[in-house]
């Protein structure tokens, strides 16, 4: 009787074959290809980055080539150049920005440079760019001076909005400014321009407007002379005064203050020499009756 030979079956064992199957999954796969040598890699990067020797070359390595593309000859700024302000203008912009050319671009701030020079009184508003050839171009738009404001600390120049605009150590500096004075000016510096161009008839003899009470203007003229203008309608009561002044010269009597505060009833204030001279007059003639 002939033996049969067994043979060993080819067909993979039940924990194989799961094992296979297991390999061939998408997700084992890719952390296979891709996961395991991304940890390996990870580890030993970190392990070499303890070493602070090595992370010390790495920082040092990044500076250097940041350095190296920052200072190329394109980058860097050699010049400032100011238009649109005045000589004491732009010396205080070079004085308020400290800055020591050449310098990199990259190193400007450009925002913080416009807000330091739009700091400035004298100063409206101002843009800031950088020209090519290394040129740092900064346009200045100044403020207007309007009026000369008196106040405790001195004379301020205003511009018409009431901005301060700076400082002048005497009316003769500025004669062309028109003067005002009183507590609270500044904020109606608007008003205070409008009555001036409506007292343009009066010529030399304006001597400037004075705020009372934070609430209204007086005129005030040459030979101690005021006009007390109301709150409101203030033009229009300056404008009635200059009128009836061009109709019967009552701006050339003797006359100390026009109270127009009441516009349905002015006043009249006579000086005190023509008070005296009105009682003299008629204390004579009613001696005589």
């Amino acid at each position: 009787m002939q033996q049969v030979e067994h043979r060993p079956d080819p067909a993979p064992s039940r924990l194989h074959y799961r094992m296979q199957r297991w390999m061939l999954t998408p997700g084992i796969r890719l952390m296979l290809r891709a996961g395991l040598p991304f940890c390996i890699t990870f580890l030993l990067a970190s392990a070499w980055l303890a070493n602070e020797e090595n992370r010390d070359r790495i920082n040092l390595a990044f500076v250097d080539l940041k350095a190296s593309i920052q200072e190329r000859p394109e980058f860097m700024v050699n010049l400032m150049a100011i238009d649109g302000a005045g000589r004491d203008v732009s010396e205080d912009i070079r004085e308020v920005l400290p800055l020591d050319f050449p310098i990199s671009s990259f190193d400007l701030d450009l925002e913080n440079v416009r807000n330091t020079i739009t700091g400035l009184d004298p100063v409206r508003d101002a843009s800031v760019r950088i020209r090519p050839g290394g040129v740092l171009q900064i346009d200045v738009t100044e403020r207007v001076p309007a009026l000369l404001w008196r106040t405790r600390d001195g004379l301020e120049v205003l511009d018409p909005e009431g901005v301060h605009v700076g400082m002048v150590p005497h009316r003769a500096e500025r004669p062309d400014l028109p003067l005002i004075a009183g507590d609270g000016a500044d904020g109606h510096v608007e008003e205070a321009i409008a009555i001036f161009a409506a007292a343009e008839p009066l010529g030399s003899r304006l001597r400037g407007l004075v705020r009372i009470g934070e609430r209204r203007w007086d005129v005030v003229l040459d030979r101690n002379q005021r006009i007390l203008l109301p709150e409101d309608g203030a033009v229009q009561a300056l404008e009635r005064v200059i009128t009836l002044s061009e109709a019967d010269d009552m701006l050339e009597r003797d006359v100390a203050v026009v109270d127009m505060r009441l516009s349905a009833r002015p006043t009249l204030q006579m000086t005190d020499a023509a008070l005296k001279d009105w009682w003299r007059i008629r204390a004579i003639n009613g001696g005589g009756q």
